[in-house]
Formats: C-alpha cells, sequence, structure tokens
C-alpha cells in the first residue's frame, strides 16, 4: 500500500502524494479553473493531469528536483537556472490567456494594507516597512500584460540536470508583469539573477525586479503568519534591503 504523505496543507487548498501521484484539494472552483486551464495552454512542460473530480485535481510527478528553497542555498547549476529563465521567456512571449489579471492601481492598494498590518501588529520594524515600500515603488508602474505563472518560486521549478522538466502550480497564473515573474524565481537568490536574465535572453530593469522583491515580501509575510508558515526567510529578504 502507497504512503499517504502530506506535501502541503492550509487554510485554502491541500496536496498529498500517493506514490508517483500529486492530489490537489481546492474548493475554491475559480482557482482551480484557472491552474487546470493555464497548464493547458502553457508553453512549458506542466504535470500531467491524470483526472479532475472537483474539489480534487490528480497530477502525474514531475521527473527532477526543485531549483531550490527560500533561505537555502540552491545546487542546480547554472545551466539549469539559465533554463529556468527561457521557459519564463517562452510562457510570457505565449497568447495571453482569458481571464483579466490585477492591474497596478489594485497591486498598490493591497501593498499599502498589508503594510500597515505589518507595523500596526509589530511584525516588522517600521523602518523596514518603509525602506522596502519605498523600493517596491518601482514595481507600480503601466506594465505591457504577458502571461504569466504568477507564483515562480523555485520550489515551483524543477529541474534535471541543467533541464527543466516542468513547473507546477500555476493557480495564480494569469495577465501580469513578467518582471514580477523573474523577480519571483530569483527571490532570495541575487547571485542567481545574472543567469535567469541571460537565458531569459532580453534587457531587463534590474530596480524593478529589486523592487518586485521588497513588494512580494510585504505582500506575502501576513498570509504566511496566517496560515501558519514561516515568514523568517521573506522577512530575512526584507530586512537585508536596508
Amino acid at each position: 500500500m502507497e504512503e499517504v504523505k502530506v506535501v502541503v496543507a492550509h487554510h485554502e487548498r491541500a496536496t498529498l502524494r500517493v506514490g508517483d501521484v500529486f492530489l490537489k484539494i481546492d474548493t475554491d472552483r475559480a482557482r482551480a479553473d484557472v491552474e487546470a486551464a493555464a497548464m493547458a495552454m502553457a508553453p512549458v512542460p506542466t504535470p500531467e493531469i491524470l483526472w479532475r473530480k472537483p474539489p480534487v485535481l490528480a497530477l502525474a510527478a514531475l521527473p527532477g528536483t526543485a531549483l531550490g528553497r527560500l533561505g537555502e542555498p540552491s545546487t542546480a547549476s547554472a545551466a539549469a537556472w539559465a533554463a529556468a529563465g527561457a521557459a519564463a521567456r517562452k510562457l510570457h512571449d505565449a497568447p495571453l490567456p482569458p481571464w483579466p489579471g490585477r492591474s497596478p492601481d489594485e497591486v498598490e492598494s493591497e501593498l499599502d494594507g498589508e503594510c500597515d498590518w505589518l507595523v500596526t501588529n509589530g511584525v516588522l520594524p517600521t523602518d523596514v516597512v518603509t525602506r522596502n515600500r519605498r523600493i517596491a515603488e518601482a514595481a507600480i508602474r503601466p506594465w505591457k500584460p504577458v502571461f504569466t505563472h504568477g507564483d515562480l518560486q523555485i520550489t515551483h521549478v524543477f529541474a534535471d540536470g541543467d533541464e527543466i522538466t516542468g513547473v507546477i502550480d500555476w493557480s495564480e497564473a494569469g495577465p501580469g508583469d513578467a518582471l514580477f515573474d523573474l523577480a519571483t524565481l530569483t527571490l532570495g537568490h541575487e547571485e542567481r539573477l545574472g543567469d535567469v536574465i541571460a537565458g531569459y535572453g532580453a534587457d531587463v530593469d534590474l530596480d524593478v525586479i529589486r523592487a518586485w522583491w521588497s513588494l512580494r515580501g510585504l505582500r506575502t509575510v501576513r498570509w504566511l503568519i496566517e496560515h501558519d508558515f514561516d515568514p523568517w526567510p521573506e522577512i530575512a529578504v526584507l530586512k537585508s534591503r536596508l
């Protein structure tokens, strides 16, 4: 009998692994619909959908291992990081998905609310929040929407040697800022940014990527705390901006 392993679980959804099958349980039908549709549209490798019976989505395991984890050194090769950048570029060059994404105004409104919460609840020193909010301002500008993954953190990108074998967790996919994906991919791994950009094959605004590092951290810490995850890696990135 296969062992059931809880991969991740919080108040919104859970993922279980049974052998080589992952079972994603999400009671938000709209979010689950986005994930399934995005994987079908994405021009990069994604897990095979074995079956779907809402609220459960069954996915085949990907070969290889994740590029790394936030807060830990990555053992993936420079070529693998460059391949991740190339995969991001291929996604961003694809046709837009038909559902709407967030506007810069919506992002800014959410950011201001999160900053107020962090200070009011004493989660972070005021100077850390203020400094990162100032840096984040560069990301809040008009952007040309592209097909973004929306949560392209390194634990969601799998590689086997120097090759990308797939990208998981597409529930946040939609039209968005290309530099947000690149920033999410390199969050906490600034030393890998050059490899990613080399694979991406286009000029990017490094100040905007750094701004997204700060913005993502400010916007994520509260969610992590409220869902019983350790926010320390994101907090460490925010404090490093001082």
